[in-house]
């Protein structure tokens, strides 16, 4: 079941040209994957490398449809997706609520887990495994 995340364009999203700037579009499906994982009753803190694991994106990719401009109200949905029993895929579609609603954008990242001592890839933590297959 995807994790919705609503908030409004801000000016410091956008570019000269008043439209969100295209690596800022990543940065809010960030905000929403930080909001899914807190809902979810997990610290992002725990794959911050405290506790010997961290999981990076190990790739990105967007597909822009409409321009967002400042003041625009939004909803990024979040859906995870398990690749492996190290890695993860997040789907996100980003929303411009209306009237009309339509679809602005859609992002999808992959993560994979690591412990950076050893450098090499681990399995996902429980917890996280848990919230990837909730999803």
């Amino acid at each position: 079941m995807p994790f919705f995340y609503d908030r409004t364009v801000r000016l410091a999203d956008t570019d000269a040209a008043g439209v969100v700037f295209f690596a800022r579009t990543l940065a809010i499906c960030h905000e929403a994957y930080e909001a899914s994982l807190a809902a979810a009753g997990l610290q992002l803190t725990d794959f911050l490398g405290a506790t010997g694991i961290v999981v990076p994106i190990s790739r990105s990719e967007a597909d822009y449809k409409r321009p967002l401009r400042p003041g625009d109200r939004i909803r990024v949905s979040v859906a995870p997706v398990l690749l492996s029993v190290n890695s993860f895929a997040l789907r996100f579609e980003i929303t411009k609520l209306g009237p009309p609603t339509k679809l602005a954008a859609s992002v999808r990242t992959e993560h994979v887990c690591t412990a950076p001592a050893k450098r090499e890839r681990i399995p996902l933590p429980p917890a996280l495994l848990a919230w990837v297959q909730a999803g």
